[in-house]
């Protein structure tokens, strides 16, 4: 008889705690510091309430999960669950990842909790999770999906373009005033994901230039990181902080360059703990690789 498996990863990836339900994924809730008070996202902090505290200037912090509820989650879990499979955001990004690797030694979870790093965030890690639960279906255990996942990590693109320099200079990425000097030139920065780090792609001068830019790093991945995967072994996503309209048009633009079906490229918000870094105003787009 097939083992019975949990797949947990967490809200970084945009899964909405009803669709996480829904599916029987479980999830971990990241917690953010909010003028010294604990916050978590959909739970005790809307997305409105976030942005009007990020734009009145409040002093927000992400933080990692206390090792003792991710802990209660896994122990919950095994009650039901022969195993679990716990997908957290890239290691590059936070230390939740290397917090849960290091429990997982722990003697009541060896052989049972499956800690995967394989770099992602946002889109590319929801669609990790629903990678995993595909792998289930077909039969895999824990350990060999835990080791597929972590093996295709890098079968994903991430890029983002940032409205604003301001929150990057709060979190030390930018000088005060380069910060400033991007203002006045009205640069948009364009941020990439390579190895599940954030880090400077390119700059661009206005929204219109940087949508351009965006598209042109996804092109280039077609042709060079994917070229020999065909178009419908690939998976397009937008997504992005507050502004859902800028979102729209911009999958609307998307989907149009690439001759995609707008209805099958999802948008979704960039969660709070990465909204913290980049301000409201940001677009991204990612690609990622379908797991066969």
């Amino acid at each position: 008889m097939s083992k019975k498996i949990l797949v947990i990863t967490d809200d970084n990836s945009g899964i909405e705690p009803i669709d996480a339900k829904k599916y029987g994924i479980g999830l971990v809730k990241m917690p953010l510091i909010v003028d010294g008070e604990t916050y978590f996202q959909n739970e005790s902090l809307s997305f409105e309430e976030f942005f009007n505290k990020q734009a009145s200037g409040s002093d927000i912090k992400t933080s990692q999960p206390t090792p003792q509820s991710v802990m209660d989650l896994w122990n919950e879990a095994l009650k039901e669950y022969d195993e679990v499979i716990h997908i957290p955001m890239s290691s590059g990004l936070s230390n939740s990842c290397q917090t849960a690797c290091m429990l997982s030694e722990e003697n009541e979870y060896k052989d049972k909790v499956f800690v995967v790093d394989n770099h992602r965030i946002s889109l590319t890690l929801k669609d990790s999770a629903f990678d995993a639960l595909n792998l289930i279906n077909k039969g895999k255990d824990a350990k060999e999906i835990r080791d597929i996942l972590d093996e295709t990590g890098k079968d994903s693109s991430i890029y983002i373009m940032v409205d604003t320099l301001e929150y990057l200079k709060k979190g030390g990425r930018v000088t005060a005033a380069g910060a400033a000097l991007g203002g006045l030139l009205h640069v948009k920065p364009i941020l990439g994901i390579a190895e599940g780090k954030l880090d400077a792609y390119k700059k661009a001068i206005g929204v219109k230039n940087a949508k351009k830019t965006i598209i042109e790093a996804i092109e280039n991945d077609l042709n060079t990181k994917f070229k020999d995967v065909s178009r419908d072994k690939l998976r397009f996503g937008i997504a992005y902080t507050k502004d859902i309209e800028a979102a729209t048009n911009f999958r609307n633009e998307f989907c149009e360059y690439f001759k995609l079906d707008v209805n099958n490229v999802p948008m979704d918000k960039l969660s709070m703990s990465v909204s913290v870094h980049i301000g409201p105003g940001a677009l991204a787009a990612v690609v990622d690789k379908i797991i066969e």
